[in-house]
Order: structure tokens, then sequence, then C-alpha cells
């Protein structure tokens, strides 16, 4: 049997290095790996032509602005990035017959909720990241109906720059720091993310009835604050560091973050059989890699 081709776009973010790592263990599939340099996803042509050399099947998009704050003030590349780029892939994945999963956030909801968002909760974005990525969604959705989107949280791994790195690197250089205590959300391992597109994938490859589009939540299991995760990596690192709890109004931000931003994750368990690991377990694992 022909191996299957994974494009994989972004491929040098935290998402694409964990991608890369886990494709040794698949052997049934062909990965192709594009960082943002190799293939700008938001332009048009070099889209078409990546497709029209590689011919893959299914194509991961890994591609993105995440610079949430930078973002309030690079409006247009952040939309250009996460929105405009995203409905050219989905388009060009529908020509070419190419199966299309996309990455979202939890930022696409306004943090008011007190349960977990389901995937069917009213969307509204407080910032313009999260308002890129919405655009994002919903041309994915309108120039190909069949496409797979994952909505996430708190993503950290041992690559590029995230909270649980920049915790760890601030407990070993001072003694004391403050974080905010009173946002709610749960981390995701990119690792674990990846496992799981890449599980969705090895399990719809058998027959076509089993790829069911639309929006699906996905993150490790457990909710916190960002104080609560920061005491934990405080812990896993034995570092010293005093960490204080603050509120976000003494922590201003150019953009602002969703208060509550859990997510359900009902939907991906039961359409695809997704396992969920604790975000403790998931962060205990990291932080080995880490150091």
């Amino acid at each position: 049997m022909k191996k299957q081709k994974i494009l994989v776009t972004g491929s040098g973010g935290q998402l694409g290095q964990e991608l890369k790592k886990l494709a040794v263990s698949y052997s049934q599939f062909e990965f192709i790996f594009l960082s943002s340099a190799d293939l700008p996803v938001h332009h048009v042509e070099k889209v078409k032509n990546s497709f029209g050399s590689y011919h893959p099947q299914y194509c991961i998009n890994c591609a993105a602005y995440t610079a949430v704050d930078k973002a309030e003030s690079e409006q247009d590349l952040a939309f250009r990035v996460n929105g405009e780029a995203t409905g050219i892939l989905a388009s060009v994945c529908k020509e070419y017959n190419c199966r299309f999963i996309h990455i979202s956030t939890d930022y696409v909801f306004d943090g008011t909720a007190s349960v977990p968002y389901k995937e069917s909760d009213l969307t509204n974005p407080c910032s313009v990241y999260g308002a890129s990525k919405l655009e994002g969604e919903e041309k994915a959705l309108r120039f190909n109906p069949e496409s797979i989107i994952i909505r996430t949280s708190w993503l950290y791994s041992e690559y590029g720059k995230n909270f649980v790195k920049t915790m760890v690197k601030l407990m070993r250089e001072r003694s004391e720091i403050n974080v905010v205590n009173d946002q709610y959300g749960s981390p995701t391992y990119a690792a674990d993310l990846a496992e799981a597109i890449i599980a969705i994938i090895d399990y719809c490859r058998s027959s076509d009835e089993k790829w069911k589009p639309g929006i699906y939540h996905f993150s490790n299991e457990g909710v916190i604050s960002w104080f609560g995760f920061a005491s934990t990596i405080k812990e896993l690192t034995k570092t010293n560091c005093k960490i204080n709890p603050i509120p976000t109004s003494q922590y201003p931000t150019p953009a602002k973050r969703p208060a509550y931003s859990v997510l359900d994750k009902t939907k991906i368990r039961e359409t695809f059989g997704i396992r969920l690991r604790d975000w403790k377990e998931s962060l205990s694992d990291c932080i080995k890699k880490i150091n």
C-alpha cells in the first residue's frame, strides 16, 4: 500500500517540532515538513505549487501568528496569517482533494463562562489575536466544509517560546516573581496534541466515513490558574523562587485575556477515541526534557 502523505505547515513552531519528533514512529505515513520560510502560507501561488508538487492526502496547518500582545499593534499581519492564509490553505486542500486539519485557540471565547466551553458555544474574542484565529476558523469551514478544526489552550513544549520555558528560566534567575491568579484554563502539552492529530488521521485513513469534519476541542485534563501552573513548575524544577499570586489588574497587557477558557473535550473523545492525559503528568514529562 502506497504511503499517505501528510504535509505540515509552520513546522518550525512548537507543534510542528513535536510532530517532527513523532513522525519517526508512524512509518505508514510520509511526512513533508515545511517551515514558514519554506512555505509562506498567505502566498496563494506558493501554496498551490507546493500542493502540486507534493500531492499530500492530509495537511496539518501549524502556521500561525501567535504573539498575542504584539497582534494588538500588528493587526494586518495577524489577520493575514491567521485569517486569510487559513482560507487559502483550506481552499487549496479542497482543490487537491486533501484533508485539512487546522489548529485554533481558546482565545475565540471571551472567558465569561463558568463551565467548560463546548464547540457550539458562542464565540466572542476579546483580542486581535482571538479575532484573527476566529476568522481563520470561519474561512476554513466556508471554503472547505470538510475541514477539521482543533481548538487548544495554553500550549507549551520544550520548543519555542511558551509559559513553561519562561517560568523555568525566571525561577532560576530570580528570587521572586508575580503570576496572575485569576485566569483559569487547561494547559496543553504540544506533544500530546501532536499525538492526538496523528491518531485522528490514522483512525480515519481506513475509511472516508470516519472523517467527521467540524470543530473539536483538545487540551490536557484539569483546570488551573496561571499561578497554580507556575507553582507546579516550581515544585517540579525544585527551585526556591517565591511566587506571588496577583490579580490580572496588577499585570496589564496590551491584549485582554479570557478569565476562564476551559474547553469541553467530550466531542473529540467520543468521535475519535482520543485519550486525554492529566496536565500534571504531561507537564512532568516536558520538564524532564527541558532539564
